[in-house]
C-alpha cells in the first residue's frame, strides 16, 4: 500500500513540475523519454512475457520521472513536495507580478 501512494506522490510531483513555468522547458522531456521506450519497439525484456514486460516499461518510467525530480531545481521539487502532502492545489502563475530580479543585476553592472 506505501508503494502505491509513493508511486501516486511521484506522479503528481512530475505533473506539477511539468506544469511550473520556472523548470526549465528541456528538462520537461526526460519524463517523456519513458513513455517513448513504452510505444516504442524495442525492449529489454519482450512485452510477450506477462508481467515482466510490462515491468520494465514501468521501470523505464519511473526512472525518467526520478530523473526529471533529481535535476529540476531543488526549492521546487521541495516546494510541490510540500504542497502535495498538505493538499494544496497547484496554482496558476501570476502574471501580474514583475520579477524586480533581473532589473536588480543590471543596475549592478552599471554602477
Amino acid at each position: 500500500m506505501q508503494f502505491l501512494q509513493a508511486l501516486i506522490d511521484q506522479v503528481r510531483l512530475t505533473w506539477r513540475l511539468m506544469r511550473d513555468p520556472r523548470v526549465p522547458v528541456y528538462l520537461k522531456v526526460l519524463p517523456f523519454l519513458g513513455f517513448i521506450y513504452v510505444i516504442s519497439p524495442l525492449d529489454f525484456i519482450p512485452d510477450m512475457i506477462i508481467g515482466l514486460g510490462q515491468l520494465d516499461d514501468l521501470g523505464v518510467i519511473l526512472i525518467g520521472m526520478k530523473m526529471f525530480e533529481t535535476l529540476a531545481p531543488a526549492h521546487l521539487v521541495e516546494e510541490h513536495r510540500l504542497a502535495i502532502q498538505s493538499g494544496v492545489p497547484m496554482q496558476a502563475p501570476r502574471t501580474d507580478v514583475i520579477d524586480g530580479t533581473k532589473l536588480k543585476r543590471e543596475k549592478a553592472k552599471r554602477g
